[in-house]
C-alpha cells in the first residue's frame, strides 16, 4: 500500500511591529484590514504607555491566502498608520529568515549554543558568517560549515578593520549581529549601521565588578546573586536597551569555579532568549528602552 504525506505545510506568517502615538480605533482598523484581505490573525499583543500616550503592538497573521500582494499590503498599512515623526513600523514574512552574523573572541560557550539552536532548526535564522579578533574558535566555524573571518584589531587599524567588516556584513546581507563574548568595543560607526540590531551579552555584575575576573571579585565580596544581561548595543558602553535578564542565588558554599560555571550557563540562556525575541520580532525599541512582547 502507498503512504500519504499527512504533514501540514508551514503557513506563511507575516509579522508586524508598530509604535506610534495612540489613536482610538487603530487596533480595530488594523485587524479589519488583515481580515478583509484574507489574513488570519495568529497572535496580537499591544501596550499603551499611559504616561506618553504611545501605542505599541506586535501582530502576526497567516498570509498564505492573502488577496493582495505584499507590496499592496505595505501601501495599505502605510496609509493606515500615517507617517508622523514618532511613528515607526515594519513587516517581515516567515519565508524571509533573518541572516545573523556572530562576533566572537576566545570564549566558545555562547557560540556553541547559538549554532546548535540555529542548525538544529529550533530557530528560523541563517548564520552565514562568524567574525573574530582571534583564531581560537575557527575550528567551530569549520565544524558547522560557516565562513570564519579573522581580523586582528588594534588602535592603529581599528577604523580600517571596521570598514572591511561593514563591507563584509553588507555583502553577506546581514540583518543583525550578535556579540557572543566579543571582547572588543565597537565604534559608533558600526553601531549606527545596525541600530537596535546588535545584541550583546555580559554578566550582570557590571559596573560593580568590571575587569577580567568579575567572579573572583564577586566571591570576595560575598555576593548572594549572580546574573546576566542581554541588550542592544549603543554608542554608550553597556548602556543599551535591555532585552533579557536572569539571576541565580548563590552562597558562601559556592567556589569561584561554581560561580563561573553558573555564570556561563546564565549567559547562554539569557543571550538565547534575547536572540529568540529578536528573530520572533517581539521587541520594539523606543526612547532608550524596550517593549518585549511575550
Amino acid at each position: 500500500m502507498g503512504t500519504f504525506d499527512t504533514t501540514t505545510p508551514e503557513p506563511r506568517v507575516a509579522s508586524l511591529l508598530l509604535r506610534r502615538p495612540l489613536r482610538l480605533g487603530l487596533a480595530a482598523d488594523l485587524t479589519n484590514l488583515i481580515y478583509s484581505q484574507g489574513g488570519r490573525i495568529l497572535y496580537h499583543d499591544q501596550v499603551v504607555d499611559s504616561d506618553s500616550g504611545h501605542y505599541y503592538t506586535c501582530l502576526k497573521w497567516n498570509a498564505s491566502d492573502m488577496k493582495c500582494p505584499d507590496a499592496d499590503m505595505t501601501v495599505r498599512l502605510a496609509a493606515l498608520f500615517g507617517d508622523g515623526p514618532d511613528t515607526e513600523w515594519s513587516v517581515r514574512y516567515s519565508d524571509q529568515p533573518m541572516r545573523m552574523a556572530v562576533f566572537v573572541s576566545k570564549d566558545p560557550w555562547c557560540l556553541y549554543d547559538i549554532l546548535a539552536r540555529s542548525h538544529s532548526g529550533e530557530w528560523n535564522v541563517q548564520v552565514p558568517l562568524i567574525i573574530s579578533n582571534h583564531p581560537d574558535l575557527k575550528h567551530i566555524a569549520d565544524r558547522f560549515g560557516i565562513k570564519f573571518m579573522l581580523f586582528s584589531v588594534n588602535k592603529e587599524n581599528k577604523n580600517e578593520i571596521e570598514t572591511s567588516q561593514l563591507d563584509l556584513l553588507k555583502n553577506e546581507q546581514i540583518d543583525f549581529v550578535v556579540l557572543a563574548r566579543y571582547m572588543q568595543i565597537l565604534s559608533g560607526r558600526l553601531v549606527q549601521a545596525f541600530p537596535s540590531r546588535i545584541i550583546n551579552i555580559h554578566h550582570a555584575f557590571l559596573p560593580s565588578f568590571p575587569g577580567a575576573k568579575p567572579y573572583h571579585a564577586a566571591r570576595e565580596r560575598g555576593v548572594k546573586m549572580i546574573g546576566a544581561t542581554s541588550h542592544y548595543v549603543t554608542e554608550t558602553l553597556d548602556a543599551g536597551p535591555i532585552i533579557e535578564q536572569d539571576v541565580l542565588r548563590v552562597s558562601h558554599r559556592h567556589s569561584v569555579q561554581d560561580l563561573v560555571r553558573f555564570g556561563r550557563d546564565l549567559e547562554k540562556i539569557v543571550l538565547a532568549r534575547a536572540i529568540w525575541s529578536h528573530i520572533q520580532r517581539k521587541v520594539i525599541v523606543h526612547n532608550g528602552r524596550t517593549v518585549v512582547f511575550d
